[in-house]
Protein backbone atom coordinates (compact mmCIF):
# COMPACT_ATOMS: atom_id res chain seq x y z
CA UNK A 1 0.00 0.00 0.00
CA UNK A 2 0.40 3.56 0.07
CA UNK A 3 2.90 5.43 1.86
CA UNK A 4 4.78 3.18 3.53
CA UNK A 5 7.08 3.26 6.24
CA UNK A 6 9.83 5.16 4.84
CA UNK A 7 6.69 7.88 4.13
CA UNK A 8 5.77 7.95 7.38
CA UNK A 9 9.60 7.98 9.30
CA UNK A 10 9.93 11.58 6.41
CA UNK A 11 6.88 12.95 7.92
CA UNK A 12 7.72 12.48 11.61
CA UNK A 13 11.39 12.96 11.63
CA UNK A 14 11.83 15.08 8.21
CA UNK A 15 13.50 14.18 4.88
CA UNK A 16 16.75 14.36 6.20
CA UNK A 17 16.75 11.91 8.84
CA UNK A 18 15.13 9.42 6.62
CA UNK A 19 18.12 9.60 4.39
CA UNK A 20 18.61 12.08 4.55
CA UNK A 21 -4.58 24.64 -6.51
CA UNK A 22 -5.24 26.52 -5.95
CA UNK A 23 -8.24 28.57 -7.67
CA UNK A 24 -9.05 26.76 -11.21
CA UNK A 25 -7.33 23.55 -11.79
CA UNK A 26 -4.94 25.44 -14.21
CA UNK A 27 -3.53 27.34 -11.60
CA UNK A 28 -0.48 26.21 -10.06
CA UNK A 29 0.68 26.81 -6.34
CA UNK A 30 4.29 25.96 -5.44
CA UNK A 31 5.02 24.62 -2.34
CA UNK A 32 8.54 25.89 -1.57
CA UNK A 33 7.28 29.81 -1.66
CA UNK A 34 4.06 28.71 0.61
CA UNK A 35 3.79 26.74 3.14
CA UNK A 36 0.21 25.06 2.65
CA UNK A 37 -1.36 24.42 -0.71
CA UNK A 38 -3.96 25.76 -1.73
CA UNK A 39 -6.70 23.68 -2.58
CA UNK A 40 -7.96 23.49 -5.99
CA UNK A 41 -11.72 22.84 -6.64
CA UNK A 42 -13.33 18.92 -7.12
CA UNK A 43 -15.04 18.47 -9.87
CA UNK A 44 -18.89 18.16 -9.04
CA UNK A 45 -19.84 14.52 -8.07
CA UNK A 46 -21.48 12.36 -11.13
CA UNK A 47 -25.01 12.12 -11.38
CA UNK A 48 -26.79 9.56 -13.04
CA UNK A 49 -27.24 9.27 -16.81
CA UNK A 50 -23.55 11.23 -16.98
CA UNK A 51 -21.45 9.20 -19.66
CA UNK A 52 -18.93 7.44 -17.29
CA UNK A 53 -15.75 5.28 -18.91
CA UNK A 54 -15.76 1.81 -17.09
CA UNK A 55 -13.56 -0.16 -19.20
CA UNK A 56 -10.68 -0.25 -21.31
CA UNK A 57 -10.45 -1.53 -25.52
CA UNK A 58 -8.92 -4.85 -25.69
CA UNK A 59 -5.56 -5.08 -23.99
CA UNK A 60 -2.12 -5.37 -26.09
CA UNK A 61 0.64 -7.53 -24.57
CA UNK A 62 4.62 -6.97 -25.09
CA UNK A 63 7.27 -8.74 -23.70
CA UNK A 64 9.47 -6.50 -21.79
CA UNK A 65 12.66 -7.37 -20.16
CA UNK A 66 11.48 -9.72 -17.52
CA UNK A 67 8.07 -9.76 -17.89
CA UNK A 68 4.99 -9.80 -20.64
CA UNK A 69 2.84 -6.90 -20.11
CA UNK A 70 -0.16 -6.67 -19.80
CA UNK A 71 -1.46 -2.87 -20.98
CA UNK A 72 -4.17 -0.42 -22.32
CA UNK A 73 -3.42 1.91 -24.85
CA UNK A 74 -5.70 4.67 -26.25
CA UNK A 75 -5.27 8.03 -27.80
CA UNK A 76 -3.11 8.88 -31.16
CA UNK A 77 0.48 7.08 -32.29
CA UNK A 78 1.92 10.02 -32.95
CA UNK A 79 0.64 11.70 -29.18
CA UNK A 80 3.08 13.01 -27.05
CA UNK A 81 3.35 9.60 -24.57
CA UNK A 82 1.78 9.13 -20.97
CA UNK A 83 2.54 6.48 -19.09
CA UNK A 84 0.58 6.03 -16.07
CA UNK A 85 1.23 3.24 -13.09
CA UNK A 86 -1.16 2.31 -10.33
CA UNK A 87 -1.00 1.08 -7.11
CA UNK A 88 -1.42 -1.34 -4.46
CA UNK A 89 -4.62 -2.96 -4.57
CA UNK A 90 -5.47 -1.34 -7.02
CA UNK A 91 -5.12 -2.07 -11.06
CA UNK A 92 -5.12 -0.20 -14.50
CA UNK A 93 -9.03 0.80 -13.75
CA UNK A 94 -7.82 3.90 -11.71
CA UNK A 95 -7.15 5.22 -14.49
CA UNK A 96 -10.50 4.26 -16.61
CA UNK A 97 -11.73 7.77 -16.56
CA UNK A 98 -8.37 9.46 -17.12
CA UNK A 99 -7.40 7.43 -19.76
CA UNK A 100 -10.44 9.04 -22.60
CA UNK A 101 -9.48 12.67 -21.05
CA UNK A 102 -5.60 12.05 -22.21
CA UNK A 103 -6.28 10.41 -25.28
CA UNK A 104 -8.89 13.26 -26.28
CA UNK A 105 -6.20 15.76 -25.72
CA UNK A 106 -3.73 13.91 -27.76
CA UNK A 107 -1.47 12.18 -25.71
CA UNK A 108 -0.89 8.29 -26.37
CA UNK A 109 -1.86 6.84 -23.36
CA UNK A 110 0.21 3.66 -22.14
CA UNK A 111 -1.64 2.15 -18.91
CA UNK A 112 0.48 -1.35 -17.84
CA UNK A 113 -0.48 -3.88 -14.99
CA UNK A 114 2.07 -3.97 -13.06
CA UNK A 115 4.20 -7.30 -12.17
CA UNK A 116 2.08 -9.48 -10.05
CA UNK A 117 -1.16 -7.71 -11.60
CA UNK A 118 -3.66 -8.38 -14.00
CA UNK A 119 -2.15 -10.32 -16.97
CA UNK A 120 1.20 -9.58 -16.33
CA UNK A 121 3.38 -12.57 -16.06
CA UNK A 122 7.15 -13.13 -15.84
CA UNK A 123 8.18 -14.82 -18.83
CA UNK A 124 10.44 -17.64 -16.50
CA UNK A 125 8.95 -19.43 -14.11
CA UNK A 126 12.90 -19.48 -12.55
CA UNK A 127 12.65 -15.79 -12.42
CA UNK A 128 12.30 -14.81 -8.55
CA UNK A 129 9.01 -12.89 -7.50
CA UNK A 130 10.77 -9.46 -6.41
CA UNK A 131 8.86 -6.41 -5.23
CA UNK A 132 11.76 -4.34 -4.31
CA UNK A 133 11.16 -1.03 -5.78
CA UNK A 134 14.09 -0.51 -7.78
CA UNK A 135 12.83 -3.99 -9.71
CA UNK A 136 9.76 -2.47 -10.34
CA UNK A 137 10.45 0.90 -11.78
CA UNK A 138 13.26 -1.04 -14.16
CA UNK A 139 10.12 -2.73 -15.44
CA UNK A 140 8.82 0.93 -16.56
CA UNK A 141 11.82 1.35 -18.57
CA UNK A 142 12.02 -1.95 -19.82
CA UNK A 143 9.04 -1.36 -21.22
CA UNK A 144 9.42 2.16 -22.89
CA UNK A 145 12.19 0.33 -24.12
CA UNK A 146 9.96 -2.90 -25.80
CA UNK A 147 7.68 0.31 -27.01
CA UNK A 148 10.08 2.22 -28.56
CA UNK A 149 9.66 5.32 -26.37
CA UNK A 150 12.36 7.31 -25.57
CA UNK A 151 10.52 9.83 -23.35
CA UNK A 152 7.24 9.77 -21.39
CA UNK A 153 5.29 11.80 -18.94
CA UNK A 154 5.00 9.25 -15.63
CA UNK A 155 2.21 10.00 -13.23
CA UNK A 156 1.07 7.44 -11.01
CA UNK A 157 0.05 6.89 -7.45
CA UNK A 158 1.22 4.32 -4.49
CA UNK A 159 3.27 1.99 -6.16
CA UNK A 160 3.22 3.60 -9.32
CA UNK A 161 4.03 6.72 -7.68
CA UNK A 162 7.20 5.42 -6.33
CA UNK A 163 8.15 3.49 -9.89
CA UNK A 164 7.94 7.15 -11.54
CA UNK A 165 9.87 9.28 -8.58
CA UNK A 166 12.47 6.50 -9.02
CA UNK A 167 12.56 6.56 -13.00
CA UNK A 168 12.57 10.43 -12.76
CA UNK A 169 15.70 10.28 -10.31
CA UNK A 170 17.30 7.54 -11.95
CA UNK A 171 16.49 7.76 -15.64
CA UNK A 172 15.70 11.70 -15.99
CA UNK A 173 16.38 11.53 -19.54
CA UNK A 174 13.76 9.33 -19.94
CA UNK A 175 10.78 10.96 -17.92
CA UNK A 176 9.96 14.15 -19.85
CA UNK A 177 7.85 15.27 -16.71
CA UNK A 178 6.10 13.41 -13.63
CA UNK A 179 2.70 13.81 -12.02
CA UNK A 180 3.29 11.84 -7.92
CA UNK A 181 0.33 12.02 -5.62
CA UNK A 182 1.65 12.21 -2.07
CA UNK A 183 5.32 13.73 -3.34
CA UNK A 184 8.34 12.45 -2.75
CA UNK A 185 8.11 8.04 -2.21
CA UNK A 186 11.76 6.83 -2.61
CA UNK A 187 12.88 5.34 0.60
CA UNK A 188 15.61 2.50 1.55
CA UNK A 189 16.08 -0.83 3.66
CA UNK A 190 17.89 1.47 6.17
CA UNK A 191 15.13 3.48 7.31
CA UNK A 192 13.03 0.73 6.97
CA UNK A 193 14.72 -0.79 10.24
CA UNK A 194 14.11 2.94 12.20
CA UNK A 195 11.45 1.91 14.63
CA UNK A 196 8.58 4.90 14.86
CA UNK A 197 6.28 6.18 17.67
CA UNK A 198 3.72 3.80 18.59
CA UNK A 199 0.73 5.58 16.99
CA UNK A 200 2.99 5.71 13.80
CA UNK A 201 3.42 2.01 13.61
CA UNK A 202 -0.11 1.02 14.24
CA UNK A 203 -0.95 2.43 10.80
CA UNK A 204 1.53 -0.21 9.04
CA UNK A 205 -0.16 -2.79 10.74
CA UNK A 206 -0.44 -5.17 7.23
CA UNK A 207 3.19 -4.76 7.31
CA UNK A 208 4.05 -6.30 10.24
CA UNK A 209 0.63 -9.15 9.62
CA UNK A 210 3.19 -9.49 6.02
CA UNK A 211 6.11 -10.24 7.89
CA UNK A 212 4.30 -13.40 9.34
CA UNK A 213 3.75 -16.80 7.35
CA UNK A 214 0.40 -16.03 9.03
CA UNK A 215 -0.28 -12.69 7.41
CA UNK A 216 1.32 -14.31 4.13
CA UNK A 217 -1.21 -17.40 4.32
CA UNK A 218 -3.93 -14.86 5.21
CA UNK A 219 -3.24 -12.61 1.97
CA UNK A 220 -3.59 -15.91 -0.14
CA UNK A 221 -6.69 -17.12 1.50
CA UNK A 222 -8.26 -13.53 1.86
CA UNK A 223 -7.07 -10.87 -1.00
CA UNK A 224 -10.23 -9.44 -1.66
CA UNK A 225 -11.36 -8.83 1.61
CA UNK A 226 -8.22 -7.17 2.20
CA UNK A 227 -8.36 -5.32 -0.53
CA UNK A 228 -11.86 -3.81 0.05
CA UNK A 229 -10.74 -3.17 3.74
CA UNK A 230 -7.46 -0.91 2.52
CA UNK A 231 -9.80 0.58 -0.08
CA UNK A 232 -12.35 1.42 2.73
CA UNK A 233 -9.50 2.87 5.03
CA UNK A 234 -7.49 4.84 2.39
CA UNK A 235 -10.20 6.44 1.25
CA UNK A 236 -12.92 6.94 3.56
CA UNK A 237 -15.29 9.10 1.75
CA UNK A 238 -14.69 7.36 -1.53
CA UNK A 239 -18.45 5.71 -1.91
CA UNK A 240 -17.10 3.13 -4.83
CA UNK A 241 -19.68 -0.02 -5.18
CA UNK A 242 -19.21 -3.63 -5.56
CA UNK A 243 -18.54 -3.42 -9.48
CA UNK A 244 -15.79 -0.78 -9.18
CA UNK A 245 -14.06 -2.89 -6.44
CA UNK A 246 -14.88 -6.47 -8.36
CA UNK A 247 -13.69 -4.87 -11.35
CA UNK A 248 -10.11 -4.19 -10.05
CA UNK A 249 -9.58 -7.09 -7.36
CA UNK A 250 -10.14 -9.70 -10.50
CA UNK A 251 -5.69 -8.06 -11.43
CA UNK A 252 -5.54 -9.37 -7.48
CA UNK A 253 -5.84 -13.43 -8.64
CA UNK A 254 -2.67 -12.90 -11.07
CA UNK A 255 -0.90 -16.42 -10.12
CA UNK A 256 2.35 -14.02 -8.80
CA UNK A 257 0.53 -11.50 -7.06
CA UNK A 258 0.93 -12.61 -3.20
CA UNK A 259 4.61 -13.27 -3.92
CA UNK A 260 5.31 -9.80 -5.11
CA UNK A 261 3.22 -8.15 -2.71
CA UNK A 262 4.46 -10.61 0.30
CA UNK A 263 8.42 -9.75 -0.65
CA UNK A 264 7.94 -6.22 -1.09
CA UNK A 265 6.87 -5.38 2.32
CA UNK A 266 9.45 -7.69 3.72
CA UNK A 267 11.74 -5.95 1.38
CA UNK A 268 11.25 -2.87 2.79
CA UNK A 269 11.50 -4.01 6.72
CA UNK A 270 14.78 -5.50 5.97
CA UNK A 271 13.22 -8.90 6.38
CA UNK A 272 13.71 -10.21 2.52
CA UNK A 273 16.66 -9.93 0.66
CA UNK A 274 16.76 -8.28 -2.75
CA UNK A 275 18.47 -8.85 -6.23
CA UNK A 276 21.76 -8.08 -7.17
CA UNK A 277 21.19 -7.03 -10.10
CA UNK A 278 19.54 -4.19 -8.42
CA UNK A 279 21.63 -3.31 -5.75
CA UNK A 280 23.52 -0.41 -7.68
CA UNK A 281 20.04 1.18 -7.94
CA UNK A 282 19.42 0.70 -4.71
CA UNK A 283 22.52 2.35 -3.37
CA UNK A 284 21.42 5.62 -5.63
CA UNK A 285 18.14 5.63 -4.05
CA UNK A 286 19.75 5.33 -0.74
CA UNK A 287 21.50 8.71 -1.24
CA UNK A 288 17.46 10.33 -1.57
CA UNK A 289 18.66 11.77 -5.17
CA UNK A 290 16.57 14.70 -5.60
CA UNK A 291 14.33 14.85 -9.16
CA UNK A 292 14.85 17.50 -11.51
CA UNK A 293 12.52 16.94 -14.21
CA UNK A 294 8.98 19.44 -14.07
CA UNK A 295 6.87 17.92 -11.66
CA UNK A 296 3.55 18.63 -9.88
CA UNK A 297 2.32 16.79 -6.37
CA UNK A 298 -0.79 15.76 -5.59
CA UNK A 299 -2.87 15.24 -2.40
CA UNK A 300 -6.50 14.35 -1.25
CA UNK A 301 -7.75 16.49 1.40
CA UNK A 302 -9.17 12.72 2.62
CA UNK A 303 -6.44 10.55 2.40
CA UNK A 304 -6.93 7.88 4.84
CA UNK A 305 -3.48 6.59 4.50
CA UNK A 306 -0.67 8.22 6.65
CA UNK A 307 1.13 10.47 4.05
CA UNK A 308 4.14 13.02 4.28
CA UNK A 309 3.36 17.29 4.14
CA UNK A 310 3.69 18.62 0.93
CA UNK A 311 6.33 21.12 2.62
CA UNK A 312 8.24 17.86 3.78
CA UNK A 313 9.37 16.82 0.60
CA UNK A 314 9.11 20.15 -1.79
CA UNK A 315 12.67 20.43 -1.97
CA UNK A 316 13.33 16.92 -3.15
CA UNK A 317 11.93 18.54 -6.56
CA UNK A 318 15.32 20.71 -7.46
CA UNK A 319 13.27 21.38 -11.12
CA UNK A 320 10.29 23.18 -12.22
CA UNK A 321 7.72 22.06 -9.47
CA UNK A 322 4.65 22.76 -7.80
CA UNK A 323 1.47 20.80 -5.50
CA UNK A 324 -2.31 20.87 -5.42
CA UNK A 325 -4.26 19.52 -2.64
CA UNK A 326 -7.27 18.08 -4.18
CA UNK A 327 -10.56 18.98 -2.15
CA UNK A 328 -13.85 17.17 -2.17
CA UNK A 329 -13.71 14.18 -0.05
CA UNK A 330 -10.50 12.74 -2.10
CA UNK A 331 -8.81 10.06 -0.84
CA UNK A 332 -5.61 7.74 -1.77
CA UNK A 333 -7.18 6.62 -5.19
CA UNK A 334 -6.64 10.01 -6.15
CA UNK A 335 -6.80 9.43 -10.30
CA UNK A 336 -10.06 6.96 -9.75
CA UNK A 337 -11.24 9.89 -7.28
CA UNK A 338 -10.72 12.60 -8.61
CA UNK A 339 -9.96 12.23 -12.52
CA UNK A 340 -10.38 15.59 -13.96
CA UNK A 341 -7.68 16.62 -11.31
CA UNK A 342 -5.65 14.14 -12.03
CA UNK A 343 -5.97 14.80 -16.33
CA UNK A 344 -5.44 18.53 -15.48
CA UNK A 345 -2.09 17.99 -14.00
CA UNK A 346 -0.72 15.79 -16.69
CA UNK A 347 -1.45 18.63 -18.93
CA UNK A 348 0.03 21.17 -17.15
CA UNK A 349 3.17 19.87 -15.68
CA UNK A 350 4.48 20.31 -19.28
CA UNK A 351 4.03 23.72 -18.96
CA UNK A 352 5.17 24.60 -16.01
Amino acid sequence: MPYEIDRDRRRFFGIATVALAATPLDVVTDTRAQTEATPAPQPPPKKAGMNVNTSFAALKHVNAGLLNVGYAEAGPAEGPVVILLHGWPYDIHSFVEVTPLLAASGYRVIVPYLRGYGSTRFLSSATVRNGQPSALARDTVDLMDALRIQTATLAGYDWGGRSADIVAALWPQRCKALVSVSGYLIGNQEAGKVPLPPKAELQWWYQFYFATDRGSRGYEKYRHDFAKLIWQLASPKWNFDDTTFERSAAALDNPDHVSIVIHNYRWRLGLAQGEPQYDELEKRLAASPNITVPTITLEGDANGAPHPEPESYAKKFSGKYAHRTINGGVGHNLPQEAPQAFHQAIRDVERL
